[in-house]
C-alpha cells in the first residue's frame, strides 16, 4: 500500500510540474504576442509625415534608393515629397527664394557655409555625410587613358567643367589653377589649388572649356563625345554610365570633397528629419546603397 501511495504522489507531482511549465509557456507566448501587437500598433498609429529633401544633383540615384529602403525599414508612416536634385548653388537660391525643405544636403562645405550664413539651415544639425573623388572621364571606348592635368594644360584635349554654381566645377577649377589653365582673381589672386574657391576667376587665354550648370550635364557632354574629357565625381560614373575614368585628379590640388547635410531652419518635421538623417549614416542598409553608388561615408 505504501508503495502505491508513493507512486501516486510522484505522478501527482509530475502532473503539477507539467501544468506549471505549460502555464509559463502560455504566459511567455502571450507576452510575445502582446509585444508584437504593441509594435504593430505603434507603427500603425505613428503620425504620417512627408519630408521634403533638397539634395545635390550627384546624389539623385542613390537618394531615391535610400528613401525607398527607409520606408520599407519600419517607417511606413513616412513619405517623401518630390526631392529636388540641383547644383548646391541652385538649392541655396531656392531656399533663399522661399522654397520649403526639411533637409539640405550640399556637395561642398562652401555651399553649406553659405546656407548657414544666410540662415537657411540649423547649424547645430550640420554633419559631414559623404566623401567623393574628382576624376577625369571620357566617352566609353574612347581609348584614352592616364589623362593628366598637364595634358589639359598642353591643349591635348577639349574639356568640360561645371560653372561657378557647381561644386564639382569649383573643385575642377582649383585643380586646373595648379597648371595655369584657370586664373584666380579677387581675394584668390596669386593663390592656387586648395587655397582658392574656384569661383570668380577665369580661364587663361587659349582655353575655352564647355561650361554647364550641373555635374550631371557635364558628364553627359563626355558621354555624347561633345568633348574629349570632363571633370566629374566618381559617383557620376556609377550614376550615368556611358563614360569611363581616364584619369584621377590629385587630391592635393583641390579642397576635400565633402557632402554636408543639415536640417533647414524652416522645417516643420525636425524630429522625423533628424531620424532620417541619422538612419542615412548609421543604417547598414543605407551604407550599402551609398557605397554601391560610389560614395564613401565621411
Amino acid at each position: 500500500m505504501a508503495k502505491a501511495w508513493k507512486k501516486l504522489s510522484i505522478l501527482a507531482l509530475a502532473a503539477a510540474l507539467a501544468a506549471m511549465v505549460a502555464m509559463v509557456g502560455c504566459s511567455s507566448e502571450q507576452k510575445s504576442e502582446e509585444a508584437t501587437d504593441e509594435k504593430a500598433t505603434t507603427e500603425t498609429t505613428a503620425e504620417p509625415v512627408e519630408l521634403q529633401v533638397f539634395a545635390a544633383n550627384s546624389l539623385s540615384k542613390a537618394m531615391e534608393e535610400v528613401q525607398t529602403a527607409y520606408i520599407e525599414d519600419g517607417h511606413s508612416n513616412v513619405t517623401f515629397a518630390d526631392t529636388q536634385y540641383k547644383s548646391s548653388g541652385e538649392l541655396n537660391e531656392m531656399l533663399g527664394a522661399g522654397s520649403y525643405a526639411d533637409l539640405l544636403i550640399s556637395a561642398s562645405k562652401g555651399s553649406m557655409d553659405t546656407a548657414v550664413k544666410e540662415g537657411y539651415v540649423d547649424e547645430g544639425t550640420r554633419v559631414d555625410m559623404f566623401k567623393n573623388d574628382l576624376v577625369i572621364v571620357s566617352k566609353e571606348g574612347s581609348g584614352l587613358k592616364d589623362v593628366t592635368l598637364q595634358d589639359i594644360a598642353d591643349g591635348k584635349y577639349t574639356f568640360c567643367v561645371g560653372d561657378e554654381s557647381v561644386p564639382a566645377g569649383n573643385y575642377a577649377d582649383q585643380a586646373l589653377s595648379t597648371v595655369g589653365v584657370y586664373v584666380p582673381s579677387g581675394d584668390d589672386e596669386g593663390k592656387i589649388g586648395k587655397d582658392i574657391s574656384g569661383k570668380n576667376g577665369s580661364f587663361a587665354k587659349g582655353y575655352n572649356p564647355v561650361l554647364d550648370t550641373s555635374v550631371g550635364n557635364v558628364c553627359k557632354h563626355a558621354q555624347s563625345g561633345d568633348v574629349d574629357v570632363a571633370f566629374v565625381y566618381t559617383s557620376d560614373v556609377y550614376r550615368f554610365g556611358g563614360v569611363e575614368i581616364v584619369g584621377t585628379v590629385p587630391a592635393d590640388t583641390h579642397k576635400n570633397i565633402v557632402y554636408p547635410g543639415a536640417i533647414t531652419s524652416q522645417s516643420k518635421n525636425v524630429e522625423a528629419t533628424q531620424e532620417f538623417l541619422d538612419w542615412c549614416q548609421n543604417s547598414e542598409k543605407a551604407q550599402e546603397i551609398w557605397q554601391k553608388w560610389g560614395f564613401e561615408l565621411a
